[in-house]
């Protein structure tokens, strides 16, 4: 079977998460955010990716981004979709307890020399799929694209660069790989792309 019950659990679950409880939007943007985990869903079946990393994927920002009165933990994940799959939307998540933007991104960064396959997977996934989107949005809007962003365009575009980079560094034999070598040679451009 390869749409499972256990698939559709995680897709209710995730539609919970960020769109019935937060009505939640992509950054910037009147789009919901739902489509992110599934697209990045979508990204990891296309790579072969078993059950519980696609599961993890649709769920990876869950933790995250969960409203306190309805609070998604591991042990959550772990009751309803098993220790794998709970153990990679950790892995994935980020440090919540620092609202420093640098802060954050560094110890992300510095985590995923210690990822799973799984994963780097599914980390993988999240990276091409805002990349996707953002390269889109540049195209669009240009520099004004950035201005949504904490960041700002150096910083964010150098630190999903050091992401992609430090994925291929730690799993050659990736599945996403050309996606990924991909995606760092248009965000460079991008980003040696002086404003108008």
């Amino acid at each position: 079977m390869i749409h499972t019950p256990k698939i559709m659990m995680a897709i209710r679950f995730s539609i919970r998460t960020h769109e019935v409880f937060q009505k939640q939007k992509r950054k910037g943007k009147d789009i919901a955010y739902i489509t992110h985990p599934l697209t990045v869903g979508v990204i990891l079946a296309r790579a072969g990716a078993t059950e519980d990393v696609m599961i993890a994927g649709i769920l990876h920002d869950t933790i995250e981004d969960s409203v306190p009165e309805k609070r998604v933990t591991h042990k959550l994940l772990e009751d309803k979709f098993g220790k794998h799959v709970a153990d990679i939307v950790t892995s994935v998540t980020e440090d919540m307890t620092t609202t420093n933007w640098e802060e954050k991104k560094k110890a992300a960064l510095e985590h995923i020399a210690h990822f799973s396959h799984g994963s780097l997977l599914v980390k993988s996934a999240d990276i091409i799929a805002n990349g996707a989107e953002l390269i889109d949005d540049y195209l669009k809007t240009g520099e004004h694209t950035f201005s949504r962003f904490g960041g700002g365009k150096t910083r964010m575009l150098e630190n999903q660069i050091a992401v992609a980079t430090a994925i291929l560094a730690k799993w050659s034999d990736n599945p996403l790989t050309h996606d990924l070598k991909q995606l760092i040679k248009e965000l460079t451009r991008i980003l040696n792309t002086k404003a108008a």
